[in-house]
This record gives C-alpha cells, structure tokens and sequence, in this order.
C-alpha cells in the first residue's frame, strides 16, 4: 500500500498494513477533506499497532482527536480482555487548514507524567518494563501527531518532507524520489498521463497478474486437507500465529480476519499454541 511508506517515513519504523479496519469519508463537498481510515499494522519488530488517519475541518478538532483515539481502543479490544491488552494508538491528522497558533509544519504530541515538586519524568516499574518493553508510559499511550500542511515551505529537505511536498501540492518533488511509497505513486501518475489505449493495455497487463496470483492462490486452497470447513491463506494464518503471540485474544483475531473462533483455535492448535 502507498499508505504503508508515508507511515514508515513518519513513524521512523517499517510499517506494515495487516487490515483495514474502519473507514468512513464525506465526499459531498470538494474542499471537505473529511476522511477517516483506522488500520492495524505491524511494525518492524512484529508489534501491532493501530494507527488511525484523519482528515477534518472543526472547531473543536483537538476534543474530536481524544474522542477518536479513545473509540478505537475501546472497540478494538474484546470483551473479558484485560487492560495490558490494550494496543498503543498512534493519531495521525492530516490538517489543510490552521489548526492552533504555531508555525511548524509537524506537531507530535505524547502523554507524560512529571514531577509536581522535583519535576521528575515518571517511568515504568521494573516489572511493568519487563512485561511491555517499555520504560514511560508514554510509550504506552496514544502518539498524537498533526501535519500542518499548508505551513511546509515547499523544500523537501528529506524523505518526510518529500511526503509532505506531494501532501500539499498533489504532485511529486522535482527531484529525486527517496521516500518509501512516493514510487508507487508516481507509477499513478504516469498511468493518468496515458492515452486509452496504454491505459487498457496497462490494464491488461495487470489483469494478468492478478488471474496468475489468483491461480496460485487458488492452488494453495486445494491442498489444504479435504473435510476443512474454512480454507484461509498462508498470511492469514501466519497473521492468526503472530496476533496470539501478541497477546490478541481469539474472539478478536477471529472478527479481524473474518474467520469463525474454532477455525482460529484449530490453526493455533496445529501450531502447538493452544
């Protein structure tokens, strides 16, 4: 996905999309940018994280960011489960209009907690860093970051700001591309520069990419074992083994990758998991 290198560049981390997991917009007026996608990613260490991108006008934009990120972690966590379950959120808000009273063109804002007298940061308990990794609990908590777009200079200085540049501007740097993602898009860009006819014949071409992965997929289907009640890909269930290992629980895995609890359980039993 393009979306998949914008988020790596910003993040400073490989991400990976796993599923899309909401997604709503409003196209009704052309200068309402009013989109709003979350996903469940996985990061280059293995560790899901959901990552929720908006696009907004109001007035009371910064409540609608702590209402958004609160309403992901309360519907993307399963009944019974417990709190230690709970995935970090990161808030990404794409702004084309001036959101506060501040000139740069990126904001990241975090949880902290600090010292009333001597103005310590807090960390996490010696086991509570054991058990998550973690050392403050900011890493714990939602990341909040706003991209102010119309305040970039237009001089994309590194990859972020290559991003950034085609954010505001719907078109790619003049010059060269370095950014993760920013490929893909101008592979769409010169399909829009093509006459009809290179377009059906692109079209084609990848048509037939698709029926030959779609041969293969299909092969894989018919060796899984007869008497099976639901075949699943190879990255689902490697998708199924990791989100265990993670600690998302079975109801949850299964809702995700839209399979029954018991085709689950079976694939995490076959794996010597349950």
């Amino acid at each position: 996905m393009i979306l998949e290198g914008f988020l790596s560049e910003l993040l400073k981390v490989d991400i990976k999309i796993k599923n899309l997991l909401e997604s709503e917009s409003n196209k009704s007026d052309k200068d309402d940018r009013h989109n709003k996608c979350d996903l469940l990613c996985e990061n280059d260490r293995g560790e899901l994280k959901i990552i929720e991108v908006q696009f907004h006008r109001e007035m009371d934009y910064f409540q609608r960011m702590l209402y958004a990120t609160s309403k992901v972690i309360t519907e993307y966590i399963a009944a019974g489960e417990e709190y230690a379950e709970v995935k970090r959120v990161y808030s990404v808000n794409i702004l084309y209009f001036d959101l506060g009273q501040g000139a740069d063109y990126l904001y990241k804002g975090t949880t902290e907690f600090r010292g009333m007298k001597d103005k310590d940061r807090l960390r996490l308990s010696r086991s509570q860093i054991k058990t998550f990794g973690k050392e403050y609990p900011s890493d714990l908590y939602p990341e909040y970051y706003l991209i102010k777009v119309n305040n970039f200079d237009d001089v994309a200085k590194n990859s972020l700001e290559e991003w950034i540049y085609y954010l505001k501007k719907s078109e790619l740097p003049p010059i060269t591309i370095t950014a993760r993602g920013l490929d893909k898009v101008n592979e769409r860009f010169k399909y829009d520069k093509m006459d009809a006819t290179q377009k059906k014949e692109y079209d084609r071409y990848l048509e037939s990419l698709q029926a030959s992965d779609s041969a293969i997929e299909t092969a894989r289907y018919e060796a899984i074992e007869e008497g099976r009640e639901e075949a699943i890909s190879e990255k689902n269930m490697q998708f199924i083994v990791n989100s265990y290992k993670e600690g998302l629980k079975i109801p949850t895995i299964a809702k995700i990758v839209a399979v029954s609890e018991g085709e689950v359980k079976r694939i995490l039993q076959d794996k010597g998991l349950h």
